[in-house]
């Protein structure tokens, strides 16, 4: 969404990296790159590819990541509390945890990661082209939005909300992993990821399928509300800060916005795609 901030009077709508939220996404911004940095010094002693191991901690996350048959877990570490845990409940994994001390995880994630005595190293889940996406329902595209908190908590609510999948670029978004798979809380499980190299294309193909195309934007030309939404329909939510790109713009079928009642104006991108998606499910 735009984050422009309003000259005057603002307009009602809503803009995914808003002003007031900018220094919070710097901040999860450094904290991905470090997470990065330290995932390659990590994956470099073990002589793994980084692209092809997901880091997952936390209990949500990790207990999501167990129960589902797709995953496959190359390393599963446990302290003995949380393995007593998972026991009690009746949470089993195709591989034993090893049981460690909580310092043995804690050195692996970087200091600020609660993860609750439990981590997995796993494959990536693979998921079919947009072309196979299935024409029903909602589909949230995401125009390089950066900040893995965010595109974390995107992945919460498109699961609340039953969402088909999610589209991504291939560049300019987060991995998979780490902080981002712990703000899901157990979303990657359940809402398919797909990537595209060039969102334009991917966009094509979504209209190809039969999909109504409508990109969320401060300035958009109607209330989102106001909008003859029907199935399948993609939502396109732009970055933080530089919202939409021009291109994106140009190749929906709608532009709208979503007009607020109060005096600010606008929302965090994870906020907006949350509204933008009770909106759409009370239309459909």
């Amino acid at each position: 969404m735009a984050s422009r901030p309003p000259a005057g009077r603002p307009r009602p709508g809503f803009k995914s990296g808003a002003k007031s939220g900018a220094k919070p996404g710097a901040t999860h911004e450094q904290t991905d790159r470090r997470e990065r940095g330290e995932r390659a010094r990590r994956d470099s002693l073990r002589g793994s590819d980084t692209d092809e191991t997901v880091i997952m901690y936390g209990w949500h996350t990790v207990t999501a990541a167990l129960r589902n048959p797709a995953r496959h877990i190359r390393k599963f570490l446990a302290t003995e509390n949380a393995a007593r845990k998972l026991t009690e409940e009746g949470i089993t994994a195709k591989v034993a945890p090893e049981i460690v001390r909580p310092s043995a995880i804690a050195e692996r994630l970087l200091p600020d990661a609660v993860h609750q005595g439990l981590y997995l190293e796993t494959d990536p889940l693979t998921f079919p082209g947009v072309e196979k996406i299935p024409a029903r329902g909602v589909v949230l595209v995401l125009d390089q939005i950066t900040d893995p908190h965010n595109v974390g908590a995107i992945f919460r609510s498109a699961a609340a909300f039953g969402v088909t999948a999610i589209v991504t670029t291939q560049r300019h978004s987060p991995d998979a992993t780490g902080a981002l798979a712990k703000a899901a809380s157990g979303a990657l499980e359940h809402v398919p990821l797909v990537s595209v190299q060039n969102l334009a294309r991917g966009l094509a193909a979504l209209k190809d399928s039969g999909f109504l195309v409508v990109g969320l934007d401060s300035d958009g030309d109607a209330d989102l509300a106001a909008l003859p939404l029907r199935a399948p329909l993609a939502l396109v939510l732009g970055a933080e800060g530089k919202g939409l790109r021009q291109l994106t713009k140009e190749i929906c079928d709608h532009v709208a916005r979503i007009d607020l009642p109060g005096e600010i104006k606008s929302l965090n991108v994870s906020n907006a795609a949350a509204l933008s998606l009770y909106v759409a499910s009370q239309k459909l």
